[in-house]
């Protein structure tokens, strides 16, 4: 600014580098690769000690008695905690129905459930001490599937319900139910020229996140503890963890640490109450880290599913209608099954026109381990199926499976099985059309120009196994729904705070949110929202904690639509008061103030033509502009407890997958060449973040359809395999070629026109694989994972 007040000297203003569109590199990136970031567990506090957890060894006992007398005895133990010891009447939690006991009490009711704590000066003297707990066991039957948890007279995981599905399932083992019910079914079936019913059977996959639960819990002199915690959603936790230990929110003060993944399985509570009551209780720090082991025990899952369907269709390819019956087990405790069941039933179809639905989804109390959220939420187990089924009719009819699914397939205006518009581009027959028409990859990749085999192209890879005898090509598609965003009436919004100031005569923004980064790239799509709309280089993302409001969870691939919603609209209330300050201070050097729309640009007030005003420095002085808003999407509405209908849902995202796997079926191997995915984003806020998104989203598809999966003993309900060396994993040899194809039909609903990306690729990869695997081989394949002997005809033998 000039001695006169009137704006200085500038140049015509440019368009903002690093805005929405860019593929803006993101600012932990590097930090990751080269092993500098900090995460969790790499905290660390002065005097701080260590909490183990003692887990139960049975799935299904009374405890007559627990003994601590030996752990307190050990040198250097400051605390062995029980549930006797728990300081409030609040004694369990959970995200919407609060039946997780903080410690077991009176029963334990899976394998691996928290029976006791200990704190100690050393890691290695808690778990010994926690070794020296004796607990006597009385050990009760188990309940393991749907026969053994409905049978007249089935033990009751949970005695004397009270919650609000209690008296709306048929069971008391039964968590929620859910019907869809819309057209005639049964009519349609007498219509039906081609019926083909299917029975299917998914396994129970685990998030597989690299870095372990870890927390550090600081108390504080006002009787209130500091959390560092991984996590999926702060205040989610927060609402949890106060009233167990009896504090007012207040005073229970989190901030995010480095999270090392989550794909869901850390929506729920791991060692939050339990490092909060050991740093109490001792008055030190505590900090606690799961091992690959406990974490195995520590988090939820995904819901392993049972799945029987009935497709109809006429001779020339029109499917007249679908009936489905869902069963997905919940394990001991709710987590998010009721959500779940809402999304298995309402996706339940697929991306297609049916007009006549019957579709029954459940979720069982059993005493396996705890299942809930997981990318994908009850639709990756539901596409897995409907897709299979699709392929079998379409055998049937003698058409290519592809045609006969763009035959079938939605598009904007087509009705959901709930009875709710698709009121948004649903490009489902074109992202068929572009997988397809890719050009396939070479076929015997292996074949190298001196004649030997690179096995590592081969099934079976580096174990070299196989040269290439006995090796058979096959090819398959899919494509999935899934919708975007917190679901059936719940209150869907996120918190942001954005301050603007000029520091050093330089324009800056500060954007502060409780967004949870798990690695989705939320603080950089933040940042460019923020250079978009406010015109600046300059943005400092604050750490995410509850001294802002609630964000929501990163979870359902909401995160960019709904706390970037809340971004971008602060930034515009920040907008038009530096316009509003603008006008009163310099409005009379210029009439375009006063008239033209302006715009901030490169650090400047600039008209539509471009024409600079004032700098965004001069127009802010000394004095900065602070805003926070909630924002909110469209309202959505709970699905009828009868029919299922309803607006349950406020997006839906699209993927297709074209899958082409290499099979020795001698040996049973198999060998992903590649897995083709386009996508409907909406708009690409960062287009290699997206990428990334879809690329990693196949990735963990592909993994369920031929190597993940968490074996339970089905007579004893104990998990079999709680480590990366027998639950297996994709790792870069076991992952192909991954092209995408981004098509950007903006959703004129959301921020910027975006779509939710994160999950569709979930759904539709696994049934790609598999049915590039039937293609290969002519099996039937109803299962996930699919193993060597399932391919060889040798399991169970």
């Amino acid at each position: 600014m000039n001695a006169t007040g009137a704006p200085g000297d500038l140049t015509q203003a440019t368009h903002t580098r690093g805005g929405i569109g860019e593929s803006t590199l993101r600012p932990d990136g590097r930090l990751k690769v080269t092993g500098e970031f900090a995460y969790s567990s790499d905290m660390w506090h002065e005097d701080m000690l260590w909490g183990h957890t003692l887990r139960s060894t049975v799935a299904h006992a009374a405890i007559r008695a627990v003994d601590i007398a030996e752990a307190l005895a050990v040198p250097g133990v400051h605390a062995v905690l029980t549930w006797d010891d728990l300081p409030t009447a609040v004694k369990c939690y959970g995200l919407e129905i609060q039946d997780t006991p903080v410690l077991a009490h009176g029963k334990v009711r899976h394998h691996g459930e928290p029976v006791a704590l200990v704190a100690a000066d050393h890691p290695e003297t808690a778990r010994r001490a926690a070794a020296k707990i004796r607990v006597d066991y009385a050990e009760l039957p188990v309940i393991t599937d749907e026969a053994s948890a409905t049978a007249p007279g089935a033990v009751l995981v949970h005695e004397g319900r009270t919650d609000h599905h209690a008296a709306h399932v048929p069971h008391p083992n039964i968590v929620h139910r859910q019907p869809i019910v819309r057209g005639d079914a049964a009519a349609a079936a007498e219509r039906a020229e081609v019926i083909v019913r299917g029975e299917y059977v998914f396994g129970m996959q685990d998030q597989a996140f690299l870095g372990p639960e870890s927390g550090l819990a600081i108390p504080c002199d006002d009787g209130g503890v500091e959390l560092y915690i991984a996590t999926q959603w702060l205040h989610s936790d927060l609402a949890q963890i106060a009233p167990v230990l009896g504090l007012p929110e207040e005073k229970v003060r989190m901030t995010l640490s480095g999270v090392g993944g989550a794909f869901g399985g850390r929506e729920d509570l791991s060692m939050q109450i339990h490092a909060c009551l050991l740093a109490l209780r001792t008055g030190r720090p505590v900090k606690m880290v799961y091992n690959r082991f406990e974490s195995f025990f520590g988090h939820v899952h995904r819901h392993p599913a049972r799945l029987a369907y009935e497709h109809g269709a006429t001779r020339d390819g029109r499917l007249t209608h679908v009936r489905a019956r869902i069963v997905l087990d919940g394990g001991a405790y709710a987590s998010s099954s009721p959500a779940v069941v809402g999304n298995a039933a309402s996706l339940a179809v697929g991306p297609y026109a049916v007009d006549a639905v019957d579709i029954e989804a459940l979720a069982l109390y059993t005493n396996n381990p705890p299942c809930g959220a997981m990318r994908g939420f009850g639709a990756v187990q539901a596409c897995f199926a409907y897709e299979a089924q699709m392929d079998r009719v379409a055998a049937r009819l003698g058409l290519d499976p592809v045609e006969f699914r763009r035959l079938n397939a939605m598009e904007q205006g087509t009705l959901m099985p709930t009875g709710q518009r698709v009121d948004s581009p649903a490009p489902v027959a074109e992202l068929l059309r572009r997988v397809r028409a890719r050009p396939l990859p070479p076929e015997r990749q292996w074949e190298t120009a001196g004649g030997d085999a690179d096995i590592r192209a081969l099934p079976g890879g580096l174990s070299n196994t196989t040269h290439g005898e006995g090796v058979v090509r096959g090819v398959g598609y899919a494509v999935g729904i899934k919708n975007v965003g917190f679901s059936e009436g719940f209150d869907d919004y996120s918190t942001a705070r954005v301050r603007m100031e000029a520091v050093n005569g330089t324009p800056v923004a500060t954007v502060h949110t409780a967004m949870a980064e798990v690695g989705q790239g939320g603080v950089t799509v933040h940042a460019q929202i923020a250079r978009t709309e406010l015109g600046i280089a300059q943005v400092v993302i604050q750490p995410a904690d509850t001294r802002v409001g609630s964000a929501g969870g990163t979870s359902a691939s909401r995160q960019t639509y709904v706390t970037g919603g809340a971004v971008k609209h602060a930034c515009e209330q920040i907008r038009e008061q530096v316009l509003e300050r603008g006008r009163r201070r310099f409005g009379s050097y210029h009439p375009a103030w006063a008239t033209a729309e302006l715009l901030l640009e490169d650090g400047k007030v600039v008209t539509e033509t471009g024409e600079a005003l004032a700098s965004l420095a001069d127009v802010l002085g000394d004095e900065a502009i602070e805003t926070e808003v909630e924002w909110r999407h469209r309202p959505t509405q709970p699905l009828d407890r009868i029919t299922g209908q309803g607006d349950g849902h406020v997006q839906y995202s699209f993927a297709a997958h074209r899958a082409v796997v290499e099979v020795d079926v001698e040996l049973g191997l198999v060998k992903v060449v590649e897995l083709a995915c386009a996508q409907d984003v909406g708009k690409a806020l960062n287009p290699l973040s997206v990428t990334g998104q879809i690329q990693g989203g196949t990735t963990q598809g592909l993994g369920v359809a031929v190597m993940e999966e968490i074996l339970v003993d089905p007579v004893t309900a104990k998990v079999r395999n709680p480590s990366f060396t027998d639950y297996l994993i994709p790792t870069i040899l076991d992952t192909p070629a991954i092209p995408v194809d981004m098509l950007e039909l903006a959703d004129q609903h959301a921020p910027y026109g975006l779509r939710g990306v994160g999950e569709a690729p979930t759904l539709s990869s696994t049934p790609a694989v598999l049915a590039a695997i039937r293609d290969a081989t002519g099996l039937e394949l109803n299962r996930t994972p699919v193993r060597p002997e399932h391919l060889t005809g040798t399991a169970g033998s």
